[in-house]
């Protein structure tokens, strides 16, 4: 059985090609659904382009026959006054339903992505938003999401250092978090990894389980934050494309290892794609 899933984030939109549990490719857009929001309304323009990426891989699915196709959105379109209107939008123009997570779901999802069902807490930072799920004892013992993510604050303090301060007061309502071995998911987690490898071409295998230390996390942190955008672009492993939203995403990402007094943070390539296939083959 050959499946297609597109996530439609914040920052970017994102497509796994999966074959009887075996990755055949994944691919990403970065549209940036969440920049320019005014009054909870998602912009003309990001929409479009957004749009136009889904429409994209919705082709390219068809292109090599997969025998089904889902798509899912999260904080952008799920924290959006117009986020009704953009799933019909996609409907009509490209076909398929858009399946809108609630926070706790996606939460689930990636604790599904990293961990296959294995003991461990998972933090995924977003464009829009940031979660945390626990597992223990083959359980869910705890989900939550927060509204901050790479894109967001950006959009909310532009360059500015200030977005770090924010970050550590916003963290603490994720409250009583169990405790447990952490694992990092999402585009912030895995281009600081690429960074650090200083990895002129991003290589998955590389990127996946490296293990951050929170004077890594720290000291990473500080330097990106220090940076122009222009800097930042010119540092060896870094996607250009992400550059000018890296310093958001950082500063949450030190923000929650504080908080949670994590020692070592492990970084996993599987995620949201595969986490939601595993969710909705198994619910269906």
């Amino acid at each position: 059985m050959k499946y297609g899933v597109i996530d439609i984030g914040s920052n970017s939109v994102r497509l796994l090609i999966s074959e009887n549990g075996k990755t055949l490719c994944k691919q990403i857009r970065t549209t940036r659904l969440a920049e320019g929001k005014k009054d909870g309304l998602l912009c003309e323009q990001s929409s479009l382009r957004t749009l136009k990426a889904i429409s994209e891989f919705v082709g390219i699915s068809r292109e090599i026959c997969v025998d089904k196709l889902y798509a899912f959105a999260t904080a952008a379109v799920r924290n959006a006054v117009n986020g009704k209107d953009f799933v019909a939008a996609v409907k009509n123009a490209c076909g398929i339903d858009v399946d809108v997570l609630s926070g706790k779901t996606e939460a689930r999802i990636g604790l599904f992505g990293a961990l296959g069902g294995k003991d461990g807490a998972v933090l995924d930072i977003g464009g829009g938003s940031t979660e945390i799920a626990v597992c223990k004892n083959g359980k869910c013992v705890y989900m939550k999401s927060i509204p901050i993510g790479a894109v967001v604050l950006t959009d909310k303090f532009g360059q500015s250092g200030a977005v770090l301060d924010y970050a550590r007061q916003a963290v603490k309502a994720f409250g009583d978090v169990p405790q447990s071995e952490l694992y990092c998911i999402g585009g912030t987690c895995t281009s600081l990894a690429a960074v650090s490898l200083k990895l002129g071409v991003y290589d998955p295998e590389k990127v996946n389980r490296y293990k951050f230390t929170m004077s890594e996390i720290s000291s990473l942190t500080e330097e990106i934050v220090s940076l122009s955008v222009d800097e930042r672009k010119s540092l060896v492993g870094m996607q250009k494309e992400r550059a000018d939203i890296i310093h958001a995403g950082a500063c949450i990402f030190l923000a929650v290892a504080e908080y949670l007094r994590a020692e070592i943070v492990t970084v996993s390539e599987s995620d949201n794609l595969e986490g939601y296939l595993k969710y909705i083959t198994e619910k269906k």
